[in-house]
């Protein structure tokens, strides 16, 4: 049972490692929501089931803790989006993006 709890860490660090990233090379505000959220509510999910299989004593503590990051990761993005829409920031995109080249362009 160890080697599948480890296992659901592994899986629940890299997608966590590919939210932060996504959010990072997303141009901008709402796709980099997009990237956080789908990805982190995996990758925190996958942690907790990892961490449970490892503990189970902390179980129902880790399930409450799921059940809340379940519930409140889709209303923050909704809120977050909505405010950049109001704002007309939606499409903000950065001038300088440190990834790019000097010389090119941010289409």
């Amino acid at each position: 049972m160890q080697y599948v709890g480890w296992f659901f860490i592994l899986v629940g660090a890299t997608f966590s490692l590919l939210a932060g990233l996504g959010i990072y090379r997303m141009p901008d505000v709402l796709n980099q929501s997009q990237a956080g959220t789908k990805a982190s509510t995996l990758g925190i999910l996958a942690l907790l089931v990892g961490f449970s299989l490892l503990n189970p004593q902390a179980s129902p503590k880790l399930i409450l803790m799921a059940l809340f990051f379940l519930f409140s990761s889709p209303i923050a993005s909704h809120a977050i989006c909505k405010a950049a829409l109001r704002r007309n920031k939606a499409n903000f995109i950065l001038d300088s993006n440190p990834l790019l080249k000097e010389g090119e362009v941010n289409d």
